[in-house]
């Protein structure tokens, strides 16, 4: 997320403590956020699908991996 909009976000964070945010602003705070939160998850996913577990005795499994599996039980 550019840090415009998250300098956007802290300043309207800073209004709504100062003041109650009008219709406009509140609509806008929850836009961004909404942007903030879905970036976020993305780049947790990316991590977390690029991650290795790493067990005590050597072996070696993917987080992706794990995931497919219990999506699959479910």
């Amino acid at each position: 997320m550019e840090k415009a909009k998250l300098d956007r976000i802290s300043e309207l964070t800073q209004i709504a403590r100062q003041r109650p945010l009008t219709e406009a602003e509140q609509t806008e705070r929850a836009a961004l956020r909404t942007e903030y939160i879905n970036e976020f998850r993305a780049s947790m996913t990316g991590i977390l699908d690029n991650s290795v577990i790493v067990r005590p005795d050597g072996t070696r499994e993917s987080v992706k991996d794990r995931r497919k599996k219990q999506d699959s039980k479910e």
